[in-house]
């Protein structure tokens, strides 16, 4: 590539591989803006109640179904990097909040087309980028006025929340039900204001219908017992959870044993299965009659425990040994010597291996007393319903968990975008020079939710717009954002439509960032790949190495005398 046009001597200066592709200025910017758009508009027909879903199909014929933007832009194979800018703020969005990917995605593609229009109007992207940055603080202090403050204990609000996440996504007939799971699950949770989610298990099921969906106060865990000797059920159960390997200690280093009778082996085997009975009667003396190891576990342990009616696991994983743990109220232990059986043990109603969905058995630890670790075991009538269900699941959790935690809402159906909208628009006023337009373009990109919101219901954009703006401008009309069953303003707190203040502060903020990253770019060097000549020397010198690898083979089996 060229990049300085003449030596002394006249020649040109070249400091880059031939065939490195390089866009500046209007134009680098226009590729990256059109590609974010681009993005954003392959997600926008999902937003909102009357939302519509994206079939995707990879490679190898695997289908997903889904109205959740963030699995439909992971899932798509997106190569242009300003495109990939705006996958990670939904990806981000979904990380920190669950909820919001698809406002998110398609806020930032909205504000990177009116910042292209004050391009062509000769603004610099700098000030642009100033605008921008200044609206989006404004807009996160503008948003604390407009939240309602809630309580953790007033569940129909969280129901509510988890419903409004569960709304257009498939999962809307069926989202009382899935809004109680979530609600009941977060609320078992929660430890002194924070919400861990990690602690909710989600086991999907097919087979019967969604309604046969149940939360477990206890773990569920895909674990058959070791042995057929051992109970299937144990009630009141004392449960103990090793992180030791329940087999003959091995030697660090290589031995061998010599043994010249049968004597000697009967003595010696002998003597390993005393060993290893002894290890079953301190587990035995501590009182545990359910016994979960991280670790391996012998045969003849296995033999041993159930014939003391010990039911056994063994080779549980480390996550679920921490929610196990944090279920039944015991410690992990790592020295089988050193069993407290008051500290150590967990206790759980009910341990059961039970049938669930045609032949599977699965293990339900349940009934356990103020469990900070739950299960929900998710029931459908096929695998992909399931899944669209889970996913719809996991944002209701989320939310409700931020709404627990932050004990603040604002309104959905597009309220806060419209008020935020007109105030931004007075702040503008107070800003002046060129940051001013920048702000007011801000202000108008927030149109975009409401108006995608009309779209996708087959409503006129136009009028729903006027008729907010008319609610907003009005005394009392913050709440109000669109019904689209409606299609009419309506005060969406009274309805029960709102969403956690994180959610639309998060969106917001992710939004203008990607926007602002996007706009500053003003150069794109695209290295270029190996040229023809260098792949062609690559093959060649290739196979000159497997000629001379094989001849060399050759040769080795001559040496072999062969």
């Amino acid at each position: 590539m060229k990049l300085a046009n003449q030596q002394a001597g006249g020649q040109p200066v070249y400091i880059m591989r031939e065939g490195t592709s390089r866009s500046r200025g209007r134009e680098a910017q226009a590729y990256n803006i059109m590609a974010a758009r681009a993005v954003a508009e392959a997600v926008k027909s999902t937003l909102g109640p009357k939302g519509m879903d994206k079939m995707l199909v990879d490679s190898m014929g695997s289908t997903v179904v889904t109205n959740d933007g963030v699995t439909i832009l992971k899932e798509m194979d997106i190569d242009h990097p300003a495109a990939k800018m705006v996958i990670e703020v939904a990806k981000t969005q979904d990380d920190e909040v669950g909820d919001g990917t698809t406002t998110a995605v398609i806020l930032t593609g909205e504000l990177l087309r009116r910042a292209e229009e004050l391009i062509d109007q000769e603004i610099h992207p700098t000030s642009i980028a100033h605008g921008y940055r200044l609206a989006a603080e404004k807009s996160q202090e503008l948003l604390k006025t407009i939240a309602v403050p809630i309580k953790k204990e007033d569940k129909k609000f969280l129901k509510r929340i988890a419903f409004t996440a569960l709304t257009g996504k498939g999962a809307e007939a069926i989202g009382d039900k899935l809004s109680d799971l979530a609600v009941d699950a977060v609320l078992a949770v929660e430890e002194e204001g924070v919400v861990d989610t990690n602690n909710i298990h989600v086991v999907k099921k097919a087979g019967q219908g969604v309604l046969a969906s149940e939360m477990v106060e206890g773990m569920i865990i895909n674990k058959t017992r070791l042995n057929e000797n051992m109970p299937k059920q144990v009630k009141n159960a004392k449960i103990l959870l090793l992180n030791v390997p329940l087999e003959v200690k091995k030697t660090e280093v290589d031995a061998s044993i010599k043994i010249t009778s049968p004597t000697q082996m009967k003595s010696f085997l002998e003597q390993e299965e005393a060993i290893l009975k002894k290890k079953v009667d301190i587990i035995k003396k501590s009182g545990a009659n359910v016994l979960f190891s991280q670790k391996s576990i012998e045969d003849m342990v296995a033999h041993y425990l159930g014939k003391e009616g010990i039911l056994a696991f063994k080779s549980v994983s480390e996550s679920d040994m921490k929610k196990i743990s944090k279920a039944i109220g015991g410690r992990i232990v790592t020295k089988l010597e050193e069993i407290d059986t008051k500290k150590d043990l967990g206790t759980a109603g009910i341990v059961e291996e039970r049938r669930v969905g045609g032949e599977d058995s699965m293990l339900f630890i349940e009934k356990c007393k103020n469990p900070k670790a739950v299960s929900v075991l998710l029931r459908g009538g096929t695998d992909t319903l399931l899944d669209e269900l889970e996913r719809a699941l996991h944002d209701s959790i989320r939310v409700v968990g931020v709404a627990v935690e932050d004990k603040m809402i604002v309104p959905g159906g597009g309220a806060p975008e419209i008020e935020l909208g007109l105030r931004l628009k007075q702040y503008a006023a107070s800003i002046g020079g060129r940051e001013q337009l920048a702000v007011e373009a801000f202000a108008n990109s927030l149109d975009i939710i409401p108006r995608t919101l009309a779209e996708n219901a087959g409503l006129d954009p136009i009028d729903m717009l006027v008729a907010l703006r008319s609610k907003h401008e009005s005394k009392n009309g913050k709440n109000f954002g669109l019904n689209v069953y409606i299609g009419k303003p309506e005060d969406m707190i009274k309805e029960g439509v709102i969403e956690p203040l994180r959610v639309k502060k998060q969106a917001l903020g992710s939004a203008a960032e990607a926007a602002i990253m996007i706009l500053r770019i003003d150069d794109v060097i695209a290295s270029a790949g190996p040229s023809e000549q260098e792949i062609m020397e690559a093959q060649a010198a290739a196979q000159a190495q497997m000629r001379a690898g094989g001849m060399g083979g050759m040769g080795g089996m001559g040496g072999m005398g062969f």
